[in-house]
């Protein structure tokens, strides 16, 4: 069987998702580099990209043996737990996936923002996002660490039980890119359970892997990165995925 492919770059939060799920499950897959709003050969925006993801967003995941093609991180995700049978991480139970697909539709208008408001601004200065936009998106992803905070993780150690689920993974590469042992762009001081919660993520198979990114893009609350680091962060943990991914 050929393996399935993953397109996409490694600095992408719902990119990262994916590949956390597919090393924590030990899934083998071809990385394949897409440059997101580019209409070049290898971009997001090229008319063959768009014949497979009529969106031109990443990541998208194809099945090569039969054509089938799907967008959306957490689509792919919940894909992939279905059809592997992975029930540690969406589980059967009706209640338990409920809570799960819960955290996955309220995850897009409130987390999400983490990127409209901290890290799109530092790193794609050519999307121009007004001032107004970055304050309110700031503002909802602090109101959704609130939720958070006092909700889904006041009573357990991950977002749906004491399991690691595939929600947690989606939640994750959103706000554990503002950490100071990365981004470092937000002070999540006023926010102990979700701190102790990034802390025991850090240690869930894969973590390492999938963040190697932006471990090399290092911090960017101070000087804001070049395109061309961006690029050859990119370039470098497209390297380092591809010596995980022959262990597999």
């Amino acid at each position: 069987m050929t393996a399935p492919i993953l397109y996409g770059v490694p600095f992408s939060q719902p990119v990262r998702a994916v590949m956390w799920l597919m090393f924590y499950k030990q899934l083998p897959f071809e990385m394949v580099l897409i440059n997101p709003g580019s209409s070049g050969e290898t971009g997001s925006r090229n008319p063959a990209y768009l014949a497979k993801n009529p969106g031109g967003t990443i990541p998208c995941f194809e099945e090569p043996d039969t054509g089938f093609v799907l967008g959306e991180a957490h689509a792919i995700m919940c894909y992939l737990s279905r059809k592997h049978d992975w029930q540690d991480v969406y589980p059967e139970d009706l209640q338990q996936r409920a809570r799960i697909d819960w955290y996955l539709h309220f995850h897009h208008r409130s987390l999400r923002d983490a990127s409209t408001g901290l890290v799109a601004p530092r790193i794609r200065k050519d999307l121009d996002i007004a001032e107004v936009t970055q304050q309110n998106a700031l503002a909802t992803l602090t109101r959704a660490l609130e939720a958070l905070e006092t909700g889904w993780l006041a009573n357990s150690r991950f977002l749906v039980g004491d399991q690691v689920t595939i929600a947690d993974m989606a939640a994750y590469v959103e706000i554990g890119q503002l950490q100071p042992q990365f981004t470092n762009v937000y002070d999540f001081e006023s926010f102990p359970n979700v701190r102790r919660w990034m802390a025991d993520m850090t240690q869930i198979d894969g973590h390492d892997d999938v963040h190697v990114v932006l471990t090399d893009l290092g911090d960017i609350s101070e000087e804001e990165p070049s395109m061309n680091t961006i690029r050859n962060a990119n370039k470098y943990a497209l390297r380092v995925l591809k010596g995980r991914l022959a262990s597999l």
